[in-house]
């Protein structure tokens, strides 16, 4: 079944140009990460910059359903566009919230990243004064030197605050290689041992994110953090999981123009045609969240075929060459990203031209093409 919806709430796709979103991709995604993962281990989802482009509100309900135990996400601003979809489920900030912001955290039942006393006690008294009590994992600093504390007095003396429900601590590799990796995990270990030596206690303690969870089964723990497995973005070197990719970003024909050889198209006439050639324009640019230096090296594909990007990208249409597909209509189908199959580009591919990683490329695309959901 596949049903169409407007990012703002609209009925209609009143646009050419979309984001298609496979749900049965991810629920099968995340069943297969809770099964590697095992049963005494629990996932959280991390659907951070918009579920990475993927919509975050609208495919929780697959994750939830099919393995998931928290949704992960960056900043306050994402936590409360879920909550206030999801009442009750589990979210979990994994960055910083400013201290003037706390109150919506306790206000919200949002669990929050604390990495330092002087935060603990901000939250611990804005909770005592509520009469609530606030849920957070302590960040430790293992070498990544992001956000983290390596004092296990500090991590002791937040454990012992009033009104803080201290659930989980964690951190996060470098993914420097297999000796940094080691050793990063050694010293999280060693500081959780101390503190739990000297009263503390952790119902959850993580340090794997989706490369980890695959490559590094050792570093489980008792809760990972798989975010761009999820997607179907494989980002992992040694081990194997079965994942498919879910995003598609596809467009239609708008207009084709035959070109004499020699004439230039597009800003600056930065291609001219080698030859008489045909080219289209479709209705999608770099607002799209579609990089500007695709046009070299990049392609879409229409009716199987690769037809080269062609000129400088603009924001909001481009142009390709359209000599190996002589017969190609206005209105004919257009795939920007496709899974790799069928001459599509993949995410894989579209990040090794645009010189990025396939985070970036899923992450980047705007708001405005509307995502469109499927259920297969």
């Amino acid at each position: 079944m596949e049903s169409n919806k407007y990012t703002n709430g609209c009925n209609r796709i009143v646009r050419d140009t979309c984001v298609k979103i496979d749900l049965s991709a991810m629920a099968g995604n995340i069943k297969n990460i809770k099964e590697m993962a095992g049963e005494s281990v629990d996932v959280m989802a991390v659907i951070k910059a918009d579920g990475y482009g993927h919509g975050s509100c609208s495919i929780a309900p697959a994750l939830m359903e099919h393995g998931a135990s928290y949704l992960g996400v960056a900043t306050l601003s994402e936590a409360l566009e879920l909550r206030n979809t999801y009442s009750d489920y589990p979210i979990f900030i994994l960055g910083h919230t400013p201290d003037r912001l706390l109150d919506l955290v306790v206000e919200k039942n949002i669990t929050q990243t604390v990495f330092s006393l002087a935060q603990a006690e901000k939250l611990s008294e804005i909770a005592k004064k509520s009469g609530r009590s606030a849920k957070i994992h302590i960040k430790v600093d293992t070498g990544f030197h992001r956000l983290g504390t390596e004092s296990v007095d500090e991590i002791v003396n937040i454990c012992s605050l009033p009104n803080l429900d201290v659930e989980g601590i964690f951190s996060h590799l470098a993914l420097a290689g297999d000796r940094e990796n080691q050793l990063q995990y050694e010293k999280f270990t060693k500081i959780i041992s101390q503190a739990e030596s000297r009263g503390c206690s952790f119902r959850y303690k993580h340090i794997a994110d989706s490369i980890a969870c695959v490559d590094y089964p050792q570093y489980h723990m008792n809760m990972v953090r798989p975010g761009a497995l999820l997607y179907g973005l494989k980002g992992y070197h040694k081990g194997s999981i079965d994942v498919r990719q879910a995003l598609s970003f596809v467009s239609r024909i708008s207009q084709i123009h035959d070109i004499p050889e020699g004439e230039g198209a597009g800003y600056d006439f930065i291609w001219k045609a080698p030859q008489d050639t045909r080219i289209a324009t479709i209705p999608f640019g770099y607002a799209d969240g579609y990089p500007r230096n695709m046009n070299k090296g990049g392609y879409v594909t229409i009716r199987g075929v690769k037809c080269p990007v062609i000129g400088i990208i603009c924001m909001d249409q481009c142009m390709v060459d359209l000599t190996g597909l002589p017969d190609a209509e206005e209105g004919d189908l257009v795939i920007i990203y496709g899974d790799g199959s069928n001459n599509t580009m993949s995410i894989d591919e579209a990040a090794k031209i645009a010189q990025t990683n396939k985070n970036e490329i899923v992450s980047r695309i705007s708001a405005r093409p509307p995502r469109v959901y499927i259920n297969i």
